[in-house]
C-alpha cells in the first residue's frame, strides 16, 4: 500500500487540469453526509480547495466554471474487482491512444470510475497502461493491481483465453512456492496478492489451495503490507481463506450453503471485506443459457449473502468483474445490491468511503472536502431519489481533470 500511495503522489503533476469550478449542483460530500444544494466546488492543482454554497464559496479570477446546475455530484468511484484482460488492453505497451483510451472509456471513464483495482492480469502489461495513463497520455483512472493470481489449478473458465493469448501464469506447488511468488509480485510492482483458495474445474469439480500455502502467502503479503484478495468458490475455499487471513473476498460464493448470523460474525472477526460481484452472476447463468427462472433462483442465492453480510455490519467494496465479464453498464449491480437492503448511503461507502479507507487512500480520496484529491462524479438525476442514478454519469473528473464527458 505503501507503493501504492506513492505513486498516487507521484503522478498527480501528469493529471493536473487548469483550475476548474463546477456550480449549481447538488453536492453530497461523503455518504450519510447532508446534501449541499447550489454547491461550488473549487479544484486547483488537481485537489479540491474548496467546496460549500454558492453564497459563501469564491471562485477564484480565472478559474474555468464548468455550469453543473441540477447536477448531483459525488466523489469519484472505486471499482474494486476488474480485470485488465481484455484483448485491447492485454496491449497496453503497443496499442494506440485511440484503441485504448476507447477501451479506457467503455469500461471505466463512463461509469465513474476513478480508481480501480485490478485482481488478476499480466502484471507488466498492467503496470505498463497504467504508466501511459499516469503520464498524460491516455484517459483513464488510477489502477492499483495485483498481477498474476495464485492458484493450485487454473480455472476452467479461463483456460481456453489464457492459451490463445499465450498467457502462462504457473500452478503454485507448495507453501514455500506461494511465498516465493508473492515476494516476487511484490518486487515487481505488484500492490496486492490474489488467492484462488477454490479453483472450479470440470464437472463441477472445485481445486482448493490447502491452508498453508495460503497461510504462506498472506504472511509474506501481510510483510509488505500488501492486501490478498481470495476467489473462494465453494465452503472449503471459503474455511481456508478466513483461516488463513485473507482479507478480502473477492465474491460471494455459489457453492455454499446460506450465510448464517454466525458465519457472518466470523466473516467480521477476520477483519474480511466482500465484493459481491452480483452482476457476474447474471453474466454467467445468461451464457451457461440457463432459463430465466434458474437465472433469478442463482442471482436470488447471491443476494442473500450480501444481504446477510451487510446487515451483520460487513464491509462492501464495490465490484463488477469487468474485464472477465463484458457487462459494462453499472445499473444492474446497483439495483441487486438495493434488492439486498443495502441503502443508498451503503452503496455510496462501497464505491467511495470503506476501499479508500481499506487500501490506505482515506486522505486522498472517497469524500468531497478541502484538501482530497479532486477525484468527482457528476450524475444527471438524483440517487437519493433512484440509486442507479450513479449509473447516469455526465462527467467523470479524475484530480481535476475532466477525463469522460457523455454525449
Amino acid at each position: 500500500m505503501r507503493a501504492a500511495l506513492a505513486l498516487f503522489l507521484f503522478s498527480t503533476a501528469a493529471l493536473h487540469g487548469a483550475d476548474l469550478a463546477l456550480t449549481g449542483a447538488t453536492v453530497y460530500p461523503a455518504p450519510a453526509a447532508q446534501g449541499i444544494p447550489d454547491a461550488v466546488i473549487v479544484i486547483h492543482n488537481g485537489h479540491i480547495a474548496a467546496v460549500g454554497p454558492r453564497a459563501v464559496v469564491p471562485i477564484p479570477s480565472g478559474t474555468r466554471v464548468l455550469d453543473c446546475s441540477g447536477k448531483f455530484i459525488v466523489a469519484g468511484f472505486w471499482n474494486s474487482h476488474v480485470h485488465i484482460f481484455t484483448p485491447v488492453l492485454l496491449h497496453a505497451r503497443d496499442a494506440s491512444v485511440g484503441e485504448l483510451n476507447e477501451q479506457l472509456d467503455t469500461m471505466f471513464n463512463r461509469c465513474g470510475f476513478t480508481t480501480v483495482y485490478d485482481i488478476a492480469s499480466v502484471l507488466a502489461n498492467t503496470l505498463a497502461l497504467r504508466r501511459r495513463i499516469e503520464s498524460g497520455e491516455l484517459r483513464g483512472p488510477h489502477i492499483l493491481t495485483v498481477g498474476e493470481p495464485l492458484w493450485t489449478e487454473p480455472p476452467i473458465y479461463v483456460r481456453d483465453y489464457l492459451t490463445s493469448n499465450g498467457i502462462q501464469i504457473p500452478v503454485v506447488t507448495s507453501a514455500q512456492d506461494a511465498r516465493a511468488r508473492v515476494k516476487a509480485l511484490g518486487k515487481d510492482g505488484a500492490n496486492g496478492v490474489k488467492l484462488f483458495t477454490g479453483s472450479l474445474q470440470a464437472n463441477g469439480k472445485v481445486s482448493n489451495m490447502p491452508l498453508e500455502m495460503v497461510r504462506a502467502g498472506v504472511e509474506e503479503a501481510h510483510r509488505d503490507n500488501l492486501p490478498v484478495f481470495a476467489h473462494p468458490q465453494n465452503v472449503e475455499g471459503l474455511e481456508v481463506a478466513i483461516r488463513g487471513g485473507v482479507d478480502i473476498l473477492a465474491h460471494t460464493a455459489p457453492d455454499s450453503p446460506p450465510w448464517t448470523p454466525e458465519f457472518v460474525a466470523r466473516l467480521r472477526r477476520a477483519h474480511m471485506a466482500l465484493i459481491p460481484t452480483l452482476t457476474l452472476f447474471d453474466f454467467e447463468a445468461r451464457k451457461a443459457g440457463a432459463s430465466d427462472e434458474e437465472r433469478e433462483q442463482w442471482i436470488d442465492k447471491m443476494v442473500s449473502e450480501l444481504r446477510a453480510f451487510s446487515q451483520g455490519g460487513g464491509e462492501v467494496l464495490f465490484g463488477t468483474d469487468i474485464g472477465y465479464t463484458d457487462h459494462y453498464d453499472t445499473a444492474l449491480e446497483f439495483t441487486l445490491m438495493s434488492r439486498a437492503g443495502m441503502t443508498l448511503d451503503q452503496i455510496l461507502a462501497s464505491l467511495t468511503t470503506n476501499p479508500a479507507r481499506r487500501f490506505g487512500f482515506s486522505g486522498k480520496c472517497g469524500r468531497v472536502e478541502k484538501g482530497t484529491d479532486a477525484d468527482l462524479v457528476v450524475a444527471d438525476d438524483d440517487p437519493a431519489k433512484d440509486v442507479t442514478a450513479l449509473s447516469k454519469v455526465r462527467f467523470t473528473i479524475r484530480q481535476g481533470t475532466i477525463v469522460y464527458s457523455s454525449p
